[in-house]
């Protein structure tokens, strides 16, 4: 309920707009067109096979043209579906919303998950403008409100089409777009340095787990050949066993158990991401009367080690509280041996040869993913328990210092991604006084 009150304050920034300029709709102003369903054989001879764009190519950061897709387009087709320089994409499903400017001369058309949005009037409004207008509908969260988000929300044509628009004089428009592209770009400068900084905190973490779990702590402890191509080098007197000899796993394919409101908290595949459960990326449950029933292949127990198997590939994570389901797409591992840790185990999963091996593994054509018995044959490393014990020690001190790191990052970088929503919001409902002369 909460949310809906906020949302609906959000959207009252709508009407505080200069009170000369004209309120109105989008589709009063602009052309609004839904793109083509995808066609992939031609219905004639005359057909031609032509790039289109989908919803992926609507990035974060602008048009993406790296995803690269083709489709059939029909001669009367062609002058509907083509897309000009200048147009407005705003994603009809998905990330809803979500908004880029067609900005190159090659020929391109578009998919039906994308909204076309083209000025008819570019006497009394300006492309670059509409750009913004929508950035704002969508950082204000009109567009969530008016979606359907209780299953996939859709942006539809008659959505966009009656979206309000709010148009100050076409000099003005322009003024304001100049300036928001210069300060956003700043913005997006800087935030682009932080993900960067993400990026490489990455990095370390994944090295540092590898460094302590393949050559362990001591620098100067002789090694020799594993026999293992991708694994290299190994401390002398560590041993090297196979995942079946040293571990018992539990995979959880088939249906996921019917979902409810309320219950048990379901973990899902994407739950599962770096090295931990993340409850707040997606929550669903399942009913406490069919817990059991649907866990009977094995409950979750603290500290057994979980490993996605698709979408995404090579999560680990660890049991972290016992109230939880597992849903498909996991594979649960623990120790069927005193000589190996839990602890350590995930922390050998996480490593970069073993994760190579498992994406080497994958097969897919759209999610990449591996079934069990493509993994059960992998090594695990075996040092004593003693250095087990310190090695893990050490992990964790280390990536509690790196978490610390990475906690301030992101919160600096959602700092500046609010203030960039928030700059947009002044400038575009004419909250700045200087950009109105």
């Amino acid at each position: 309920m909460n949310q809906i009150i906020e949302k609906a304050d959000e959207t009252r920034r709508l009407n505080e707009t200069a009170d000369n300029w004209i309120r109105s709709s989008v589709g009063k102003y602009c052309d609004v067109q839904l793109g083509k369903m995808l066609q992939n054989d031609p219905s004639s001879e005359h057909d031609e096979l032509k790039p289109y764009l989908r919803a992926i190519n609507i990035a974060k950061n602008g048009l993406d043209l790296s995803h690269e897709f083709s489709m059939w387009i029909r001669p009367q087709e062609a002058q509907r579906f083509r897309l000009k320089k200048g147009d407005i994409l705003v994603s009809e499903g998905g990330d809803a919303g979500r908004t880029a400017v067609f900005d190159v001369e090659d020929e391109f058309y578009f998919q039906n998950a994308i909204n076309r949005v083209r000025p008819n009037s570019h006497t009394k409004i300006a492309p670059e403008f509409i750009f913004y207008w929508f950035t704002f509908l969508k950082a204000s969260g009109y567009v969530e409100m008016i979606c359907n988000v209780a299953t996939i929300p859709h942006f539809t044509a008659e959505k966009v089409k009656a979206a309000p628009l709010v148009l100050p004089p076409i000099e003005t428009q322009r003024r304001i777009a100049r300036f928001l592209d210069e300060k956003t770009a700043q913005i997006d400068a800087l935030i682009e340095k932080k993900r960067a900084l993400l990026d490489w905190l990455a990095e370390k973490r994944q090295a540092l787990i590898t460094r302590a779990v393949t050559k362990g702590l001591n620098p100067n402890v002789p090694m020799e050949p594993s026999g293992i191509d991708w694994l290299g080098d190994i401390p002398a007197h560590w041993g090297l066993r196979g995942l079946t000899k040293c571990t018992t796993r539990v995979d959880y394919r088939g249906a996921t158990p019917e979902k409810s409101s309320i219950g048990v908290f379901l973990v899902t595949a994407k739950n599962i991401k770096c090295g931990q459960i993340d409850y707040e990326i997606s929550q669903e449950y399942i009913p406490q009367d069919i817990y059991e029933q649907a866990m009977r292949r094995g409950l979750p127990r603290l500290g057994e080690v979980l490993f996605t198997t698709e979408a995404p590939l090579g999560e680990i994570a660890q049991v972290d509280r016992e109230d939880i389901a597992l849903a498909q797409r996991i594979i649960k591992f623990t120790t069927s041996t005193p000589e190996l840790e839990n602890d350590y185990l995930a922390y050998w999963m996480m490593s970069m040869p073993f994760q190579a091996q498992i994406q080497s593994r994958g097969t897919g054509s759209t999610a990449i993913g591996l079934k069990a018995s493509k993994i059960v044959d992998l090594p695990c490393l075996l040092p004593p328990k003693d250095e087990q014990m310190d090695i893990i020690s050490h992990v964790r001190r280390s990536l509690a210092e790196i978490d610390e790191v990475e906690a301030a990052i992101k919160y600096s970088l959602a700092l500046k991604t609010e203030y960039r929503a928030a700059l947009i919001t002044a400038a575009i409902t004419g909250q700045i006084p200087e950009l109105n002369g």
